[in-house]
Order: structure tokens, then sequence, then C-alpha cells
């Protein structure tokens, strides 16, 4: 009866974990996307991405037009690497995350700070893939404004 017990509480347990499990792996991989951003580390802001990913900006023009910008991964994460430790920090808030099988998004609403002061607001959405195991960022869109971030 002691064994049933133990055996129960174990798969129990390794169930609870599972289900933990794909929610946690992705905002390991979101998290650090941004921990990367504060350090200025490349090599660790390569790790996040897909190989196919595309990153874009929803912007607001001083004309009052909303314009799209898409942005090369190899190039923000150069810019990134450039940047002094702490320069470009995003404090972030997991908001909603849905997954199905290999694909999940991710909606977090933002601060950045550049340089220890405020500059923008707005929502991360994040499109994720699960690939050799490992979930990766296939799609990210955000928007910024710098009124309404309370």
């Amino acid at each position: 009866m002691k064994r049933l017990l133990v055996f129960l509480l174990i798969i129990n347990t390794g169930l609870v974990v599972e289900a933990q499990t794909a929610e946690d792996s992705l905002k390991s991989v979101i998290n650090n996307l941004f921990v990367a951003m504060r350090n200025g580390d490349a090599v660790l802001l390569k790790t996040v991405f897909a190989d196919s990913a595309i990153l874009q900006t929803l912007v607001n023009e001083k004309a009052g037009k909303t314009v799209i910008r898409n942005e090369e991964v190899a190039g923000f994460i150069d810019f990134v690497s450039k940047q002094s430790k702490n320069a470009a920090d995003e404090r972030i808030v997991f908001d909603v995350i849905k997954i199905n099988g290999d694909l999940a998004i991710v909606w977090t609403p933002y601060t950045f700070f550049y340089n220890g002061k405020f500059s923008h607001c707005g929502v991360n959405s994040f499109q994720l893939i699960r690939l050799n195991r490992e979930w990766k960022i296939q799609y990210l869109i955000d928007t910024r404004r710098q009124n309404g971030c309370e």
C-alpha cells in the first residue's frame, strides 16, 4: 500500500511539473531576450530567435498615420551588442499565454527605459514555435507610445 501511494504521488507530481514546464519554458525564452538586452549580450540574444524570425513595430507618426517598421534580427542583435550594461531595460508583465502543441502566443505589456530614463511603453505580441523541443521566437510585433503608460 505504501509503495502504491508513493507511486501515485510521483505520477501526480510529474503531471503537475509537465503542465507547468511549457509555460515556464516560454517565459524563460522571453526573459532571456530581456536579460540579453540589459547585458548587451549578443550570444544569448541569438539563442531566443528562430532562424526565420520576423521583428516589427507599429509606430504612430506625427501626422496620425500608423506605419509598420520591419527590423532584421541581425540588425537588432548588432544594436543590442553595442549597448552598455543596463542601457536597454525593458520591464515586462506576462499577461496572456496560450499554447497549442508547438505554437504559442505571449502578450506582454512593457515599459522601456534607456540609460535609466523612461523612453516609452507598449505591448509585445510574441508568436513562439517549438523546434527540436525548444521554444524560439518566430514573430515579435510591438506597439510604442510615450503617454498612457500607467
